[in-house]
């Protein structure tokens, strides 16, 4: 009892019933825990699954799906520090026991790999990444002619996009179309023409896209059998950020636990942002009742991040949903500084405002990492990314290039992708064109060749060097060595020693982007095989690249620059939000449909509760607007965002910056109205 006490006494009653929710009753019925941003969510389902294990739960049968591969590892780590607590030093084992803790993608593809002989699947396939996805839709796309069309056919990427949401979000394409594309209704049938071959195509060369892994999944668990074997595998299932979740991924949990015994989920329904990839809000809102009776309900409304009078801004805007789980976040956190709504003249006030009060809280003590600038789109900083850079303020931004975008690094994946996978067609066309004189032509008829044979790298070696194809036999060499030799990380440096002459021919700053890919070795070496490593780091990969993240490398403080999407679940001490005027937040594209706008409402909301102590939203008066075909350049005059109310007024300190007459006076013309376009029409009319 003492040691019980000892490791549950600093929760709160309300994460303490979370965490003995149906403990010693085989985990009890389905759980929801709806947790309010800053309630100490992690901490509490960390506390859960120790507390499950203290009480005799088999880690082994415990499935735990997290949305990064990061936070299963950081989830995992707490779990062994608390239950170490208690079963002492020899729980070192725990976190390894907890085998089956990852993401849904991840979690996915151990699965069908485990279960591929009973589902006509090889279990030597290989993932794309969204890009290589891309890539290959592109290929069918051609294969079929669609790019000759003389209207507007769909790009690539709008392509993958089309098809991963009707995935995702169990929707017929008609009905993708017509809310999310519908200019490209026009081509439902080339459409669905073209994702029939794609998924063709993916089978022919043995690969599986992102999505395949949740979808596959989902029809798998359509098996009575499969899914009553997989079931009885976990006698507990947890799932973190449920609120994030699309229709697959419900289906897969409410298949794998029909009657909720055993089932956790925890989420805040007020910070459901990621729509764009078919997430639904929904899930969790009809997850109490999709059990009989219905799933028990536990609220986290206790804040432990921000200060009082910024809870009450964010609870004031959540407050206005038209649908929602009721809670109203509190804290014991006092403060006499009330969140500011600071009104700037233009995008380049803004900008200069953010930059002082920056720079000011960094000479009171606060480092600029305790900072960030939150935006709705990553087109919002540009001003101010130019300000930052004229005043030589370093900065960091995230929600921009992602490391395996960056060409030199797609370039070795591939290579080791092929090797693992010679029928993976994406992958050998990139690094078949890698070598100087082999263009697309000569690239696709060594694949066709390689299609053809019963043993396709026997065919590469057999086939005659192309006219122009220099460095012919030492890549067919590389390319044999790296697909028999079964040592790991061996052959990562194998495949870089032979890169780097292509990298340095390539690429001006050759130096800085080998340090990405001997990095990459680094990370290579955690890993128990090829397989593995392009596995896992296609399904979660780092975030940007060390040339081109944007952080001086001399630089040990910067500021952080964040969408708001990229921000959720982080936290900084001082918090600016930039253009929290109506056309930005809610964005134009985001008011087609309530549940649209609905969306909007809880961006900003996510925004707002990411800050400790300030928080700035910044009202621009105008913008200055380029290439307008009609009108030429020209001024567009905003409002506040709808999303803060005049009857919200009394939360804020309501600041005009800087400290002149009100805008609208000074920017009001000044004499007697004139029309200076009719006189120019008159003129020309006489």
């Amino acid at each position: 009892m003492l040691a019980e006490i000892d490791y549950l006494h600093r929760l709160n009653p309300e994460q303490r019933r979370a965490v003995e929710h149906g403990v010693g009753d085989a985990g009890g019925g389905p759980l929801l825990v709806i947790a309010g941003a800053g309630s100490g969510k992690t901490n509490t389902l960390a506390h859960r699954v120790a507390h499950l294990i203290v009480n005799g739960a088999d880690p082994r049968r415990i499935l735990l799906m997290t949305f990064s591969r990061r936070a299963a590892g950081e989830m995992s780590r707490r779990v062994e520090r608390i239950a170490g607590q208690v079963m002492g030093t020899s729980s070192g084992a725990v976190a390894d026991a907890l085998a089956w803790a990852g993401t849904f993608h991840g979690i996915g593809a151990r699965l069908l790999r485990e279960y591929a002989q009973g589902l006509g699947l090889d279990p030597q396939f290989t993932i794309h990444d969204r890009e290589d996805s891309a890539d290959l839709i592109n290929i069918v796309r051609h294969d079929l002619g669609l790019h000759e069309q003389t209207s507007r056919f769909p790009a690539k990427g709008t392509c993958l996009a089309i098809y991963s949401r009707t995935v995702n979000a169990q929707d017929e394409l008609a009905e993708t179309l017509k809310t999310a594309f519908p200019w490209a209704a026009m081509w439902e049938a080339q459409l669905r023409e073209l994702f029939s071959r794609y998924v063709r195509a993916k089978q022919d060369q043995n690969v599986l896209d992102y999505d395949d892994l949740l979808l596959y999944w989902a029809v798998m668990m359509k098996e009575p059998a499969i899914a009553a074997d997989l079931g009885a595998r976990f006698d507990h299932v947890l799932v973190d950020e449920y609120q994030d979740t699309n229709r697959l991924q419900s289906a897969i949990l409410l298949a794998l636990k029909p009657d909720g015994a055993g089932l956790t989920v925890v989420g805040d329904d007020a910070q459901s942002i990621y729509s764009f990839r078919a997430a639904t809000v929904r899930n969790i809102l009809e997850f109490p009742s999709s059990f009989a009776p219905p799933a028990r309900i536990i609220t986290l409304d206790r804040n432990y991040r921000s200060t009082a009078p910024i809870l009450d801004a964010a609870n004031a805007v959540i407050a206005e949903a038209e649908e929602r789980f009721t809670k109203n976040l509190w804290t014991d956190r006092k403060s006499e500084m009330k969140p500011q709504l600071v009104t700037v003249r233009d995008e380049a006030d803004q900008a200069r405002y953010v930059v002082e009060r920056v720079l000011e809280a960094r000479e009171g003590g606060a480092r600029l990492k305790d900072q960030a600038v939150l935006f709705r789109t990553s087109s919002h900083s540009g001003p101010l990314e130019i300000e930052l850079t004229r005043r030589n303020i370093p900065f960091v931004k995230f929600g921009g290039l992602k490391f395996l975008d960056a060409a030199h690094v797609k370039d070795m994946l591939a290579l080791l992708r092929w090797a693992e996978n010679p029928r993976d067609r994406v992958a050998g066309f990139r690094v078949l064109q890698l070598l100087p004189g082999i263009g697309p032509t000569i690239a696709g008829r060594v694949l066709d060749a390689m299609d053809e044979a019963p043993r396709p790298f026997a065919a590469l070696a057999e086939l005659p060097a192309p006219s122009r194809g220099e460095g012919w036999p030492g890549f067919v060499e590389v390319v044999a060595d790296l697909a028999a030799t079964p040592v790991w990380p061996a052959t990562f440096a194998r495949a870089r020693l032979w890169y780097e002459p292509i990298l340095a021919e390539a690429h001006d700053d050759a130096a800085i982007r080998l340090l990405d890919l001997l990095q990459l070795e680094q990370i290579a070496s955690g890993y128990p095989s090829r397989e593995r490593f392009l596995t896992e780091l296609t399904l979660d990969p780092p975030d940007a690249t060390s040339d081109q993240s944007g952080v001086p490398h001399r630089d040990e403080d910067y500021l952080i620059l964040s969408t708001i999407h990229s921000a959720k679940g982080q936290e900084w001490r001082s918090v600016h939000v930039l253009n929290v005027v109506d056309g930005c937040i809610p964005s134009d594209l985001g008011t087609g449909s309530t549940h649209e706008l609905e969306e909007e409402r809880r961006l900003l909301y996510v925004a707002m509760t990411r800050a400790r102590d300030e928080l700035h939203l910044l009202v621009p008066q105008r913008f200055f607007v380029t290439q307008q075909q009609k009108h030429g350049d020209r001024h567009l005059y905003a409002q506040r965002s709808r999303f803060v109310t005049r009857a919200m007024l009394p939360l804020y300190d309501d600041i005009l910056w800087p400290a002149l007459k009100p805008l609208a006076t000074e920017m009001a013309p000044k004499g007697p109205a004139i029309d200076l376009r009719a006189q120019m029409r008159d003129m020309w009319a006489k």
